[in-house]
């Protein structure tokens, strides 16, 4: 059964919650109250391209995780300094995800930090 409430105690605390968070599924209706339910279990095992997908993001995660402190703070100083409405992470993953190295390059210059090193 969906819960909707316009005054969600999600709303109080901050949240603009939309998605899968633990277990359960949240969105927002066209009345922008906040709907939420228990979230179904799939009922087809994941295609060999969603596999793949995630390992792509699996190997992501593990780069980013192996960078040193201020390898990751160049990232997130470049993606603040550049105004770009994402953190270091997202920047990174886009990077290595769609291989924009001209992209990368623009906003070294334009931030002075260097990244493809």
């Amino acid at each position: 059964m969906a819960i909707t409430d316009h005054d969600s105690l999600f709303r109080y605390l901050g949240w603009n919650t939309q998605g899968d968070l633990a277990g359960w599924t949240f969105y927002t209706n066209k009345k922008k109250a906040l709907v939420w339910f228990a979230k179904a279990p799939p009922l087809t095992p994941p295609t060999d391209a969603q596999l793949r997908q995630r390992n792509v993001f699996r190997l992501v995660s593990s780069a980013w995780r192996s960078f040193p402190p201020s390898r990751q703070a160049r990232w997130r100083r470049a993606a603040n300094a550049a105004h770009l409405g994402c953190g270091g992470y997202a920047l990174f993953t886009y990077w290595l995800t769609r291989h924009d190295t001209s992209t990368i390059a623009t906003i070294e210059r334009q931030t002075g930090q260097r990244l493809q090193t």
